[in-house]
């Protein structure tokens, strides 16, 4: 393969990875401190995060493409705008 190819196939791998990608290793192998997910949700954008434990944590899935995330403390989680699911 010329190096062009090997250029398109590492920057779309850089970009496929920056968007979220699909997560190979869970989550808790590698940075187990950071597991409170940042949700949108679907009606209305309001901006909630989910604690390990509370329902709907195991449902919930992050896409970074809607602005979702990961933190590390709520304190960090209030500090940015969101506010703890109600459930």
């Amino acid at each position: 393969m010329s190096n062009f190819t090997y250029l398109v196939i590492g920057a779309s791998l850089t970009s496929f990875l920056a968007m979220g990608g699909y997560s190979l290793v869970p989550r808790a192998l590698y940075d187990p401190a950071c597991n409170i997910k940042g949700n949108v949700s679907h009606n209305g954008g309001q901006k909630i995060y989910h604690v390990p434990g509370q329902h709907y944590y195991e449902d919930t899935r992050i896409t970074y493409t809607r602005g979702e995330r990961w933190f590390c403390s709520e304190s960090d989680a209030q500090a940015a705008g969101w506010r703890r699911a109600g459930y």
